[in-house]
């Protein structure tokens, strides 16, 4: 039990915020910046796949977004670890 219930008010805001901060962030770097190659254009615009219901298939490049989240992560992840066994961290 809290002796101030305002903290678990503060916790919750806290976690609260960058978590949609980050949402934010991630669907404006989906929406607008791709790795550009020499083909990227063409490719936007040329149509590989088309569904029922107008739905329609591109070969679109790779979002800049997703390529930044994915070598943070293993970089984060690979210092956690070498870290933790170099300092001796006990978790």
């Amino acid at each position: 039990m809290r002796f101030f219930e305002l903290l678990n008010v503060q916790h919750f805001v806290l976690y609260l915020f960058p978590a949609v901060a980050f949402c934010i962030v991630f669907a404006v770097g989906l929406a607008f910046y791709h790795f550009k190659g020499k083909e990227s254009a063409e490719r936007e615009k040329q149509i590989i796949e088309s569904f029922p219901g107008g739905i329609e298939g591109r070969n679109a490049p790779f979002p800049l977004v997703l390529i930044l989240i994915i070598a943070g992560t293993v970089i984060w992840s690979l210092a956690y670890i070498i870290l933790n066994g170099v300092l001796g961290v006990k978790i």
